[in-house]
């Protein structure tokens, strides 16, 4: 199955009510000419972004029910048959009460629950802020069509001021309304998308109510602070002026080399692949000036991020690259690749003898001149 895009802008949650269920219960009335045996399916979406069924019942004379445990409020998408769309839903303790057009299953109204209330509040304004984006966009390419320069660019003002209200938008909603789980998705958001830092996230997933802290939602948030603090450590840890992490890794030959042992009076850190075409191109330039340095004290230890021996194995002879080489064929999930916040390749280290990084991500005659300029 395809993999859906989930826009916050659409999500409609729902909660319990006052005289809570053991579980949730959803009451559903579908208009529209449902036929009935026609499937409903709740689903959740998994690390991958992949849908997974969690229940299933089918629709009687326009109407169904489904109901299941559940132990604090979660996100899940309700799905009718082959009908294109869904609903984002909100569960909890509580019944829910489910109303929809067959072919407007996205504007379902859903109520039941105090949750509910605080998403409507939600999705009202963001569904307003949607529009007038919508309304700005097509105003822009009509005026851009036209050749309308200083419409073009007054239009352009006003779509950067409006990104500036949804932001803040949400974040005021966030500070205003801690007992949401929409509040909890936000703040995720937030982190994800660097709209905040870690110290305001922190603050504002502190804020947030016990029973939204044990959500899934505000979970993934704690791990998200924790990925996010870890990179900004090895950010710092190998930043110009910093002593360079030592690590160690298996050779082609089957040894294990470390990056002490490998150093010299100047050392480059090259991570590549042999499936990385930018490195490829760049490796020439990476020989010549290794052949032309080494004698005066320039070392290189090649990190590859290749998966299979083979293909790194013959990388480095066809490329002719004479230096050492490390790799455990873990691709970016490569220990040494982690512990350095390498996201992308090719990416070089310079290191002095004393193993300081003294610059980074040099190519061509910049990385040259500045190998001869450190080895003169």
């Amino acid at each position: 199955m395809k993999k859906i895009i989930l826009s916050l802008a659409v999500i409609v949650g729902i909660v319990a009510c006052d005289n809570k269920p053991e579980g949730f219960v959803i009451n559903g009335t579908l208009s529209g000419n449902v036929e009935d045996g026609t499937k409903v399916f709740i689903r959740k979406i998994n690390e991958n972004n992949q849908p997974y069924d969690i229940d299933t019942t089918m629709v009687q004379n326009g109407k169904f029910s489904i109901s299941g445990p559940v132990d604090a409020p979660d996100l899940v998408y309700l799905f009718v048959g082959d009908i294109q769309g869904y609903s984002p839903i909100v569960i909890e303790k509580g019944t829910i009460e489910f109303t929809a057009q067959k072919d407007s299953l996205n504007f379902a109204k859903i109520e039941g629950t105090p949750q509910n209330k605080i998403f409507e509040k939600y999705i009202k304004h963001s569904r307003e802020l949607s529009d007038k984006a919508m309304s700005i966009q097509g105003d822009l390419q009509k005026a851009t069509m036209e050749g309308k320069e200083a419409t073009v660019n007054s239009l352009r003002d006003e779509f950067a001021e409006l990104q500036e209200e949804y932001k803040n938008f949400e974040l005021n909603f966030i500070k205003e309304n801690p007992e949401g789980l929409i509040t909890a998705l936000l703040i995720d958001k937030g982190v994800n998308t660097k709209i905040i830092t870690t110290e305001e996230a922190q603050q504002m997933y502190d804020a947030l109510t016990a029973e939204i802290k044990a959500t899934e939602a505000a979970k993934k948030i704690q791990k998200s602070l924790d990925i996010v603090r870890d990179r900004e450590a090895k950010g710092k840890s190998t930043e110009i002026g910093a002593v360079a992490p030592d690590f160690s890794g298996p050779t082609p030959d089957g040894g294990e080399l470390s990056l002490k042992e490998a150093m010299g009076k100047v050392t480059i850190i090259d991570f590549w692949a042999a499936w990385c075409k930018p490195c490829r191109v760049e490796n020439p330039n990476v020989v010549n000036i290794y052949n032309k340095y080494h004698s005066k004290g320039l070392n290189i230890i090649g990190v590859s991020l290749d998966r299979k021996a083979e293909d790194w194995k013959k990388a480095i002879a066809d490329d002719k690259l004479t230096w050492n080489h490390i790799s455990s064929l873990d691709y970016f999930d490569d220990a040494i690749a982690r512990l350095y916040n390498i996201d992308a390749i090719p990416a070089t280290f310079i290191l002095d003898e004393n193993g300081v990084i003294i610059a980074k991500n040099l190519r061509g005659p910049a990385l040259e001149a500045k190998i001869a300029e450190l080895l003169q």
